[in-house]
């Protein structure tokens, strides 16, 4: 054993923070929670304030779910990669869309060129949704769609294609990202003004608490928020803020607010700091809970629930000696077990250079299965629960939360503060700390700017430059063999909405059904709602 000084001479008196900046002690013991109300701050788990998960057996009765995330260059590609996925144990499917997917454009639009199927799937037409869900289970598998501006299309298209099959739309079960705000934030990807895309995202709550009762309505998310270069405090505060203002949207918009609260979820980015990572968890979902109690006044305690995925951090693994990011993907998904996701996927450790292999995804996958099925910390809710440490990162982690959105309230609320450029240029700060602290070496990026060596250069798949011009061609051939008239009547339906005030999804429902094409229906509210730019 050591003793006392034997000790002392190990222990650093150097400061030491969390990428947060909150300063780590040398040591916590008792007196760190002195006053501490275990009742109060944690209570059981799947009980109030939700501190220790959202159910009180967690992984005991059922991991969480594993997704893997696909989308590759035509829907028949994609297709494969799903049933590859679900072969090898995936239990959920998680969609990428391709950039004119995203921003309404159909393959044949001249600001598609270049930019078809090269980071997600490319999905123009009901034809194409029919291709990429084809043999799947829908009834059984629930999918996530990393979707924004188009979410409700996607989703209107996925369901189009369940009837078909002949699953109803009550059984079918999923995700659209649908977050707006963080794309204003973060991304980039908008469409549509603020105020019109928050009509639409209130829209499919709506429309999904009367046709499609097990889907998330929106994934309301941090990750891209940390992925630009925030802090984790910044990640769980602008994000939550973000969801105080779907709330007060879909309220305002004459929603009940269980109406729809059950079934909004969150988005978590995981990176490498992994107790701070556990903390911010864990002090997210008590947050929310305060929320949903105090300030908008939920009754149903699945309300009050922050059920959330979690994706590790693509912005952390390195080019440089790619095999290392199979060992951060696993420090990153033990933090996101720990602290309580609902779900999870794994990044390839290639994702760095490319789109992730077949081998990277199985991978990736594994670290996944090894964690639920070998490490044995399923086994027991929260298990990091009562750590000096741990708890005291919590309370500190939330406390600067609230601080936060104390300050984003004061503002009038999220959208008003985004106006302003406050997230924005937060962000911008946190990024360029933590850049500097590479670059002079005061952070350690194993490979990148501390042990170091030379290597081979890795091998990256393309996308087939032919699949531009085939998937214009369907598209094409989709185009020709339809009722023109029909689309064009349904379109001005759509348009029609728009103008009013009515749910837009019913509309557009009947016009995918008559075959218009997700550029066409994106150009009919593009008509009438015009397209956001920035002011900054």
């Amino acid at each position: 054993m050591r003793g006392a000084g034997e000790y002392d001479s190990v222990v650093s008196d150097e400061s030491i923070r969390t990428d947060s900046g909150i300063e780590v002690k040398a040591l916590y013991d008792a007196s760190d929670l002195a006053g501490w109300d275990p009742a109060e701050r944690l209570g059981a788990p799947g009980k109030p304030p939700y501190t220790r998960g959202v159910y009180p057996t967690m992984y005991r009765g059922k991991l969480w779910t594993m997704r893997q995330y696909a989308g590759f260059g035509t829907a028949a590609s994609t297709n494969e990669r799903f049933k590859f996925l679900l072969a090898a144990g995936q239990t959920g499917l998680s969609c990428a869309f391709d950039l004119p997917t995203q921003m309404g454009y159909d393959s044949d639009h001249p600001r598609a060129e270049g930019e078809v199927g090269k980071v997600g799937v490319a999905i123009d037409s009901m034809a194409d949704m029919r291709q990429l869900l084809a043999g799947l289970p829908l009834d059984k598998v629930s999918t996530s769609m990393t979707i924004n501006s188009t979410a409700a299309i996607l989703l209107l298209m996925y369901e189009l294609v369940a009837d078909e099959q002949g699953v109803p739309a009550s059984a079918i079960s999923g995700t659209v990202q649908n977050d707006l705000l963080k794309e204003y934030i973060a991304r980039g990807t908008y469409v549509y003004p603020p105020k019109p895309s928050m009509r639409i995202i209130t829209n499919i709550f709506e429309y999904c608490s009367h046709n499609i009762p097990k889907w998330n309505t929106i994934s309301i998310s941090g990750y891209h928020i940390r992925e630009a270069g925030s802090t984790a405090v910044q990640e769980i505060a602008f994000t939550i803020a973000n969801g105080i203002a779907y709330v007060e949207a879909a309220i305002a918009a004459g929603l009940d607010v269980d109406s729809f609260a059950p079934r909004l979820s969150f988005f978590w980015n995981a990176h490498n700091n992994f107790f701070e990572e556990v903390a911010k968890f864990r002090a997210s979902r008590r947050i929310w809970y305060r929320l949903m109690s105090e300030r908008f006044g939920a009754q149903k305690e699945s309300s009050k629930l922050l059920r959330f995925h979690t994706q590790v951090g693509g912005s952390t693994l390195t080019a440089q000696q790619p095999e290392n990011n199979i060992v951060r993907v696993a420090v990153q998904s033990m933090a996101a077990v720990m602290g309580g996701t609902q779900s999870l996927h794994t990044n390839g450790y290639d994702e760095a250079l490319s789109l992730p292999t077949e081998r990277a995804a199985r991978i990736a996958l594994r670290t996944q299965q090894i964690i639920g099925y070998e490490s044995g910390v399923a086994d027991t809710p929260d298990p990091l629960a009562g750590s000096y440490f741990v708890e005291t990162l919590t309370d500190e982690i939330e406390q600067r939360v609230w601080d936060y959105i104390a300050r984003i309230d004061e503002m009038g609320g999220a959208v008003e503060a985004i106006e302003r450029g406050f997230q924005q240029d937060e962000i911008e700060q946190a990024a360029y700390d933590y850049a500097k602290s590479i670059d002079d070496g005061s952070r350690v990026i194993v490979g990148l700017n501390r042990f170091t060596v030379d290597e081979p250069e890795f091998e990256v798949p393309v996308v087939d430059p032919a699949l531009e011009s085939t998937q214009r061609a369907s598209l094409a051939a989709f185009k020709a063999d339809r009722d023109i008239t029909l689309v064009q009547a349904r379109l001005d339906d759509v348009r029609a909405a728009a103008r009013g005030t009515q749910n837009l999804l019913p509309p557009m429902k009947e016009a995918l059904r008559a075959d218009a094409t997700l550029g066409e229906v994106s150009d009919a509210l593009r008509d009438v709602f015009g397209v956001y730019h920035p002011a900054r």
